[in-house]
């Protein structure tokens, strides 16, 4: 509940570009904490009507510019513009705009779901009959509706998730920030938050921007921008950035992968990369390079396998590290 006070103690493709009252525009952003530099020199920026993801293992800086782009931290170096305003000046202005989910929940347990959107409501000056109008149609949005008067304690995750949302919308801001939205979710609660957010960026303009490690979250944005230790190394659409990879990526593991890494270069004339405890080499037609590198070493082999590109390999390939 920390940050929900915190947060409330002041009352991609080729379309036209849009102006900046319109989107998010982070420029040469960075922050440090003490000798840490957390974020280094970061620019993008979002559009309405975009889901924009920002993916990053643990330490990548998610977390820092999060808490820069939702208030909760001042802008120290660079600049930051959400919806035409500058976050350095106008944050009261900023707040308004916002709907923020974040990634440990901010509902009261033991109040129910009305009441826990109600108390909301109430921090953005909502009352009467707007108020109870705009609870009954976020509920039935969500599909929580019979779910109301019960207490938010006895609510699968994925309900609890829907009720997050809700609350983040109940003031109808123009822009929803999510930290590691589908943490604690199941697969299909996963799904289900994916085709709400889109229908949210798609049918109200809205910008949406999440953070989030897992892989298959990101692949569902509109863009993405990959993060490694506090800098920005990709930008682009999933399907877009995957390019980067060349044909298959096949991955090996042996009882001596060194040796069989420097073998199968010298054998076969491909790069071969050693991460992760696994011999990670990308090729044209890797089926037919599975089946001749299994038959070349088949005792040092133990296991092997072959896929398309997937946005952690572009992460590996962009810094030489596993995607932890």
């Amino acid at each position: 509940m920390a940050d929900t006070e915190a947060l409330h103690s002041i009352t991609t493709d080729s379309r036209k570009p849009k102006v900046p009252e319109s989107r998010i525009e982070v420029e040469n952003l960075s922050h440090a904490y003490q000798q840490r530099q957390a974020l280094d020199n970061i620019s993008f920026d979002v559009s309405r009507g975009e889901i924009f993801g920002l993916l990053g293992p643990n330490g990548s800086g998610k977390t820092t510019l999060f808490r820069i782009l939702s208030t909760l931290m001042p802008v120290t170096a660079g600049t930051v513009r959400i919806l035409g305003h500058d976050l350095a000046t106008e944050v009261k202005a900023i707040r308004h705009l916002l709907g923020v989910v974040f990634q440990h929940p901010g509902l009261d347990a033991k109040l129910t779901v009305v009441e826990n959107l109600r108390h909301h409501g109430h921090l953005y000056g909502l009352a009467g009959k707007t108020l109870r109008h705009r609870i009954s149609e976020l509920l039935e949005r969500f599909g929580v509706s019979d779910r109301a008067t019960e207490r938010v304690e006895v609510l699968s995750g994925g309900l609890q998730r829907r009720v997050e949302i809700a609350k983040a919308l109940l003031h109808s801001p123009r822009v929803l920030l999510l930290d590691e939205p589908t943490s604690g979710l199941d697969v299909a609660a996963r799904r289900q938050l994916s085709d709400y957010l889109s229908v949210l960026a798609q049918t109200e303009n809205m910008l949406v921007l999440l953070t989030t490690h897992l892989l298959d979250d990101a692949e569902t944005c509109d863009r993405v921008g990959i993060l490694d230790v506090g800098k920005l190394v990709a930008l682009g659409e999933p399907d877009a950035l995957k390019t980067q990879i060349g044909g298959d990526v096949v991955l090996i593991e042996s009882m001596d992968n060194e040796n069989l890494c420097t073998t199968i270069a010298e054998r076969f004339g491909v790069s071969t990369v050693l991460t992760d405890g696994q011999l990670r080499i990308e090729c044209e037609r890797g089926h037919e390079f599975v089946r001749d590198v299994v038959a070349a070493f088949p005792e040092k082999i133990q296991s092997v396998r072959f896929g398309k590109p997937t946005l952690e390999d572009v992460f590996i390939k962009l810094t030489g590290n596993p995607f932890v």
